[in-house]
């Protein structure tokens, strides 16, 4: 299934600051990462993943590294910082709010209108 880009737009930077705030990675291992953990839902390029890391970094949510691969080339890393797993607590908590209030809505009956 696809998924509205507008639906995405929010997440996909809270996506990634939660995977890099559980272990350090590069950019093609967060997208496979996405991709894995979604079941194929969340399919991303390149040019998606790289201005939102880099939006990060600027924010100073995250930092990067380089280090060497066991293929021979240099990897970027990603790292959370202290302001980054501040933001991963709000945006978790904002996110429980906003899923229980959109499930409520999908699932609860519709109150009587008893003025």
């Amino acid at each position: 299934m696809i998924i509205n880009k507008e639906l995405l737009k929010g997440t996909i930077p809270f996506m990634v600051l939660c995977l890099i705030a559980k272990k350090d990675l590069y950019g093609y291992q967060i997208i496979k990462c996405l991709n894995t953990l979604s079941s194929g839902v969340f399919v991303f390029k390149e040019g998606t993943l790289y201005p939102i890391l880099h939006s990060l970094e600027k924010d100073k949510s995250i930092s990067s590294y380089w280090q060497d691969s066991s293929v021979g080339r240099k990897r970027k890393y990603y790292s959370i910082k202290d302001e980054g797993k501040k933001l991963v607590i709000h945006k978790q908590n904002e996110w429980n709010v906003f899923q229980e209030a959109v499930e409520s809505v999908l699932t609860k009956e519709v109150p009587n209108d008893e003025d």
